[in-house]
């Protein structure tokens, strides 16, 4: 396998190299899809990463609010009914052509849904969303602007420009 990694690979090093020579040197590389597979290394780190994040607070967090909720007979009734009024709405809005009463429809979703936020457990669960998503986001960013740092200091460096045969 690992032989038929590094061929493939030396093939398209051969295939870089004869695309990079014929579009001049402009020094931009040209990846084959099958080269963009992430290494082990990376993706064994990546994975570490994912397992912090996973036992981190906010996801734990997340998880004991998702529980609650789904055992929540008041919430889940909430949801139930307002996707009920979701499918009603676009009836009246597409099929029936009945704007008033798509109005009443949505003041009705809208009631349903200040119930819903007004549950404790609901907005902690919907905090608990945003907490994720920032920490996944503020990673990411992290990621992006050391790989940018290292470039930018990498590409300042002077490096000879490839010959082509």
């Amino acid at each position: 396998m690992a032989e038929q990694h590094a061929s493939a690979h030396q093939s398209h090093q051969d295939q870089h190299h004869d695309a990079h020579c014929s579009a001049g040197n402009d020094n931009v590389p040209v990846f084959d899809t099958r080269d963009l597979l992430v290494r082990e290394d990376i993706m064994a780190k990546a994975k570490e990463l994912a397992g912090l994040i996973y036992t981190s607070e906010e996801v734990q967090f997340y998880r004991r609010a998702e529980k609650q909720i789904q055992s929540n007979d008041r919430v889940q009734s909430l949801i139930a009914q307002i996707k009920k009024k979701q499918k009603e709405l676009v009836a009246f809005e597409t099929t029936f052509k009945n704007e008033q009463m798509a109005k009443k429809i949505e003041a009705e979703m809208e009631k349903l849904q200040d119930e819903l936020d007004g549950i404790p457990i609901v907005s902690e669960f919907q905090q608990s969303q945003a907490d994720i998503n920032y920490l996944l986001q503020l990673v990411v960013s992290i990621i992006r602007d050391t790989v940018s740092e290292k470039i930018n200091v990498e590409s300042a460096q002077a490096e000879a420009p490839e010959q082509c045969d």
